[in-house]
């Protein structure tokens, strides 16, 4: 599925309905039925409203309505932008079957991309900056949704991992019984955590300035990096994403099911590494 796919639902035909006058004559064209990314654009859309309409319309139109306006929906997507969405460290499939691939599939590269586009958006004109470096003073700058959405993401991304799950080791493991007891105890303060998060947001698992893990959770795209979300000093070394969007397709509102599943995916060994290069240093894991 290319990105134009998600604007094709519906033929030109239903842009009548909107009213939108330069489709009053348009063909009418057969609506494809919806397909797993459909459904998920459908009941949650992307991250911003367009300029010019609003993105639940944008869904309703057609072929011919979503390729003129395409241009001012995605303003960012400029010939040298600020941020790129990275790869995919693994196939969409390749975390099944804990989380499928559609939901994969969606996520990165439409709710991702999405706010990138926002980000560079908000970054034209402006002197260019590392995504680590934005996100102290995200909240206040008001980058916390695109800006945040797109470094937690970033980090979603690398702490899971086909083959993954168990449990860290070495340091990171020692650190988690300090403040936990054992891995399990740890695993049901997270759940816990995770599964309380009102509405939409993140659970983290985040390091202090002593090098010890504390859990936290923030809402939306918020992150511990950012002054005023959390207790001052924390940086996130793996998060879950809690965000409806995230699970829906697999787990409708099992949020708790989901977060079991996660489990089975986290890769220890990518965040043991953010924890002894980066957290255990001082230093935000850089995206």
């Amino acid at each position: 599925m290319t990105p134009m796919r998600p604007f094709l639902l519906c033929a030109a035909a239903s842009a009548l309905q909107l009213g939108i006058p330069a489709l009053q004559n348009a063909e009418r064209v057969r609506a494809p039925i919806m397909g797993a990314e459909d459904v998920l654009l459908e009941r949650f859309g992307l991250p911003a409203e367009a300029p010019l309409i609003k993105r639940r319309q944008a869904m309703h139109i057609g072929l011919l309505a979503a390729a003129p306006l395409l241009s001012a929906i995605e303003p960012a997507l400029a010939e040298d932008p600020m941020f790129t969405l990275p790869p995919l460290p693994y196939a969409y499939d390749a975390l099944e079957p804990h989380i499928d691939a559609a939901t994969m599939k969606f996520h990165h590269d439409f709710h991702h991309q999405a706010y990138i586009n926002n980000l560079n958006k908000a970054m034209a004109g402006k002197a260019a900056a590392s995504l680590d470096s934005l996100m102290p003073g995200a909240k206040a700058a008001k980058l916390n949704n695109a800006g945040g959405g797109h470094y937690n993401h970033c980090m979603f991304w690398t702490i899971m991992g086909p083959g993954a799950g168990g449990a860290p080791g070495g340091v990171l493991a020692d650190k988690i019984k300090d403040a936990y007891g054992s891995f399990d105890d740890f695993k049901t303060a997270f759940a816990t955590a995770a599964a309380g998060v009102f509405g939409s947001g993140w659970a983290w698992l985040a390091v202090k300035e002593d090098g010890s893990v504390t859990i936290v959770t923030t809402p939306n795209q918020d992150n511990p990096l950012m002054e005023g979300a959390t207790e001052a000093g924390l940086i996130p070394i793996m998060g879950i994403d809690v965000w409806e969007h995230a699970y829906y397709l697999k787990y409708q509102n099992r949020r708790p099911e989901y977060i079991t599943a996660f489990w089975n995916v986290i890769n220890w060994s990518k965040v043991g590494e953010y924890y002894s290069a980066y957290a255990s240093k001082g230093q935000p894991v850089p995206f």
